[in-house]
């Protein structure tokens, strides 16, 4: 039964997001609409990778200016692994999947420090009073 005023909906998009911040700051680092929830968490696979690239690149690319990585302590948290266990964990893709199908949000947070990145993905119901016939 529909809700009183609202539009039933005929079909489901996944909106795909990326944020990430530090202490009382957040910024949007990219998103898409995927036609399924496998497209988003495949999305959300690749922008997990480009995110641990970038803030852990590899030492021995010939595209960084000398002397421009530099060694850091090692913590226990480290996003740039987190972010490429995440992407790499089967169970961490069924979990997710099964969230999407079941009609709920996912997220999943690499911390390292004060900073934080944040992959996100959540189901959007398509009323049927925005789906137009076909031609």
């Amino acid at each position: 039964m529909t809700a009183p005023g609202a539009c039933p909906a005929t079909g489901v998009e996944y909106l795909a997001e990326v944020h990430g911040g530090a202490a009382a700051s957040s910024v949007f680092l990219g998103g898409v609409v995927a036609l399924t929830r496998r497209l988003a968490l495949r999305w959300l696979r690749r922008q997990a990778h480009r995110l641990a690239d970038a803030l852990d690149p590899d030492p021995h690319t010939t595209r960084l200016p000398a002397q421009a990585l530099r060694p850091t302590p090692r913590t226990a948290e480290h996003a740039p692994a987190q972010l490429r266990f995440w992407a790499a964990d089967p169970d961490c893709a069924e979990e997710a999947a099964d969230r999407l199908a079941a009609g709920y949000p996912y997220r999943f947070t690499a911390r390292e420090g004060p900073a934080w990145y944040q992959l996100t993905a959540r189901p959007l119901l398509i009323p049927a009073s925005s789906v137009r016939p076909p031609a």
